[in-house]
């Protein structure tokens, strides 16, 4: 058991690379990964399942103890993402499959990837858990509304069908994870460090298929794509920092809420455009996924270097100036 927690240790702090890596794979070798997108479903349960068991009564604490803080980071995600969304496609003008695929990401709930990242960069890493955690609790109910208010002009968007699909693949999955950790708790604790490795194998596992599968299609629009997802996730990580300093919190839940709302659920993405639209549309949740880990990742890094040298300063000598005497 150690080894695997060894592996999966190692597999979280390099989670980015892994996505990058098979996102290329994926690309060069398509006919090698394709077979697995009938189970992108699938496999999405199964992370959702995998951050179930993860959830604690702590987890649910910071929702009492700062309320207004998560409702505002869970506000301030579902309403500048979807917004960001909407005015890229619409004002650059976007074929109608990819503005619906940009939509979908900008209308998913926080990634589970922005609470390592908070970690990482010295946030409010329990704000951070709390907001994902309600944010994707309520998924079900608001993503089908949002994706039906933003992207109807472009496809028709049945919310019914795509309520059921996050009940199936997010919120029942969630539900049974807290119940067999419930149940089960002592077994969970044993094995929970795994975990990650199981959600990094599944979320490079749904990147690689969506790019073999549109190898193709990202061969003509990858460069649009890619510079579509950089504004959306560069304009939501410095929207959510400002929103959370103009709505005065500290500056550790300010990095909380900014990377909670530039990181989003791309996976759900990904599983809701092949379900319910076309394999163009997960182009974007695909994409965004890899370039979010490398965004969070490099902004976690520069927030905690800043955070190492403020200590820096703060206790280092202070030189004492000497008279010196002509």
């Amino acid at each position: 058991m150690s080894h695997f927690i060894k592996i999966s240790q190692f597999a979280g702090k390099t989670f980015a690379i892994w996505v990058i890596l098979f996102a290329v794979l994926g690309f060069a070798f398509p006919t090698s990964f394709t077979w697995i997108s009938p189970y992108i479903t699938i496999l999405l349960g199964v992370i959702m399942f995998g951050m179930g068991l993860t959830l604690t009564a702590d987890d649910f604490r910071e929702l009492l103890r700062n309320p207004l803080h998560v409702l505002i980071g869970v506000f301030v995600q579902y309403t500048v993402m979807p917004l960001i969304a909407f005015g890229l496609a619409y004002g650059l003008g976007l074929p109608s499959e990819i503005a619906v695929g940009v939509i979908l990401v900008g209308c998913c709930p926080g990634g589970t990837a922005s609470n390592v990242m908070t970690f990482l960069a010295k946030g409010n890493t329990a704000l951070s858990v709390a907001i994902t955690t309600v944010s994707t609790l309520l998924a079900p109910f608001l993503t089908p509304f949002l994706i039906l208010f933003f992207a109807k002009e472009w496809l028709p968007v049945s919310p019914g069908s795509l309520f059921v699909s996050i009940l199936q693949a997010v919120l029942i999955p969630i539900i049974a994870g807290l119940i067999v950790r419930f149940f089960f708790k002592k077994q969970v604790e044993k094995t929970v460090q795994i975990l990650p490795l199981v959600s990094v194998i599944g979320i490079v596992a749904i990147v690689s298929a969506v790019v073999g599968g549109n190898r193709e299609n990202i061969i003509q629009s990858g460069l649009m794509i890619f510079a579509v997802v950089i504004l959306h996730n560069g304009l939501g990580l410095f929207l959510g920092f400002v929103l959370a300093k103009c709505f005065k919190m500290d500056y550790a839940s300010q990095k909380a809420v900014a990377i909670e709302v530039g990181m989003q659920n791309s996976g759900l993405g990904a599983a809701l455009a092949t379900a319910h639209f076309s394999p163009l549309s997960a182009v974007p949740s695909a994409v965004f996924s890899v370039w979010h880990n490398l965004s969070g990742s490099w902004l976690a890094t520069y927030w905690s270097k800043k955070i190492k040298k403020q200590e820096n300063d703060e206790h280092s000598p202070v030189p004492q100036i000497m008279d010196k005497k002509l």
